[in-house]
């Protein structure tokens, strides 16, 4: 069976929009639960992750939509992302389902760093579907 050049781009865009909008969901569960003294401060925390995030993933997300548009004939969905790429997914896997085993995890932590990693994942995969619908330009 082969697997088209789109079929690994919309791939992609679900191996990270899905966890994306999960992670949202918990960082904003978690911001509902927190007390509003100092908010402004997680919120600034918060922005300044989404900085951090941005910029790591829209150079890993477009390294992988080159890598794909390269492949000659893509015949399996292993093929979406490198092998470093399948280890980085399996590494961020590992250390939320860690984190989330953590009891003494502030929830400030979680609310800032999930609504800032979150949103960044989301983002990414949009830059997936845009290549699956043949645009080129990149967020």
């Amino acid at each position: 069976m082969v697997i088209t050049k789109r079929e690994l781009y919309l791939t992609a865009a679900l191996i990270w929009g899905i966890p994306g909008f999960a992670i949202t969901d918990k960082g904003i569960a978690a911001y509902n639960k927190m007390p509003q003294p100092h908010l402004w401060l997680w919120l600034a925390i918060t922005f300044g992750v989404i900085i951090f995030f941005y910029f790591i993933f829209k150079q890993v997300a477009g390294q992988y939509i080159k890598r794909i548009a390269t492949l000659s004939q893509p015949n399996s969905l292993y093929q979406t992302f490198p092998t470093n790429g399948w280890i980085l997914i399996l590494f961020m896997m590992t250390l939320g389902i860690i984190l989330k085993n953590i009891p003494t995890i502030p929830l400030e932590f979680t609310a800032s760093f999930y609504s800032g990693l979150g949103p960044m994942l989301i983002l990414s995969s949009i830059q997936f579907v845009r290549a699956a619908l043949g645009d080129k330009t990149r967020l």
